[in-house]
This record gives structure tokens, C-alpha cells and sequence, in this order.
């Protein structure tokens, strides 16, 4: 039998106002210096289909509302809360005050798998940084702990926006798995 796609209707959407009273995830995203807006509204997207619980912006990223973001945002930034910091330690020690861990997506000496973080490790904020730089020095030194996706090619890195989702979806899983 051919496959059909779904409606809107069949897929149960929840609604912006449901969407705000219901639990999320105990994951937060920060972005320090995102350039591409377009990357930022990507961003905003997967975290509304992730349910997370809220985005952090910091430094010259920029923040809603901007039709860049927007267009690939899709209405996300009316959905999924966020807050802005312009220096990212203060969002940091923000975060650590309320008990969440800091978990740097980067390459780095003492990087693990993306796929080890353990349940007992939430809540979480994953901290990605800039398309060119990565996460400023500063910022990964402050962090609890690094995860990295496996390369498999000659370029060591994928799109800000992309990694961000491969990530946060596996992060979902092993929360859900752990619960």
C-alpha cells in the first residue's frame, strides 16, 4: 500500500496555547555568537519539535523578532520561551544556580560521545557557539562536560542548526528512555 501523507489534523498538533502548559524536556540550548540568523530561526524550530525547555541567547547572536529568524523559524519564537544575556558567563552562572548542568557541543581533548550523556545528567544546557570559531575558550572552560557527534569525512564539523538537532534528539531519547 503507497504511503499518504498526514494532514495537519491527523498529526494531533498541539496548539501554541496547549503547547505552553505542557511539561518540556529539562534540556536549555545556548547560542553564543550565532552569526546566520537563519541558523538562530532553524534553531528555534527544533526546539519547539523537541520541547525543550527554553533557549538561551547570548552575545551578538540575534534575537526575535527578525524576519530572518523567522523565516525558518516557522513561529517557533512564539512558542519556545527564550531569554538573552549578552555576556554568555552570566547566563552560565544563571543556569548553574538553578541546578542545570552545562554540556559544550565541541570537539574538544576530553569530548565524549553525544550519545553517553546519562539521565541522571539533566537538566541540561547544550552550548553551541559560533559557525567559524565554535564556543569561545572562556565559555567551554566554564562547562561541565563536552559531547561531540562522530565524523566520518574529511570536514570536522556540520552546520550550527544541524548539529543542534542531531543532538537535542538524542539528548530527548535518553531522557525519555531514563524516565
Amino acid at each position: 500500500m503507497p504511503l499518504r501523507k498526514l494532514s495537519g489534523a491527523e498529526m494531533a498538533r498541539l496548539s501554541p496555547e496547549e503547547f505552553q502548559h505542557i511539561p518540556k524536556h529539562p534540556i536549555y540550548v545556548m547560542l553564543q555568537n550565532i552569526r546566520s540568523m537563519w541558523n538562530v530561526g532553524s534553531i528555534f524550530r527544533t526546539c519547539d519539535a523537541a520541547r525543550i525547555d527554553q533557549i538561551i541567547i547570548t552575545g551578538y547572536t540575534a534575537t526575535p523578532p527578525r524576519k530572518e529568524i523567522e523565516k525558518t523559524a516557522l513561529g517557533a519564537t512564539e512558542t519556545v520561551k527564550w531569554t538573552y544575556f549578552k555576556n554568555p558567563l552570566d547566563a552560565m552562572s544563571w543556569l548553574k544556580a538553578q541546578g542545570v548542568r552545562l554540556c559544550a557541543l565541541e570537539i574538544t581533548d576530553g569530548s565524549r560521545p553525544y550519545d553517553t550523556v546519562r539521565p541522571d545528567e539533566f537538566p541540561l544546557c547544550l552550548i553551541v557557539g559560533n559557525e567559524v570559531t565554535g564556543i569561545d575558550d572562556d565559555v567551554l572552560s566554564a562547562c561541565d562536560f563536552a559531547i561531540e557527534i562522530p565524523q566520518y569525512g574529511v570536514k570536522h564539523s556540520l552546520n550550527v542548526a544541524v548539529a543542534v538537532g542531531i543532538a537535542l534528539f538524542e539528548l530527548v531519547k535518553i531522557f525519555r528512555r531514563g524516565t
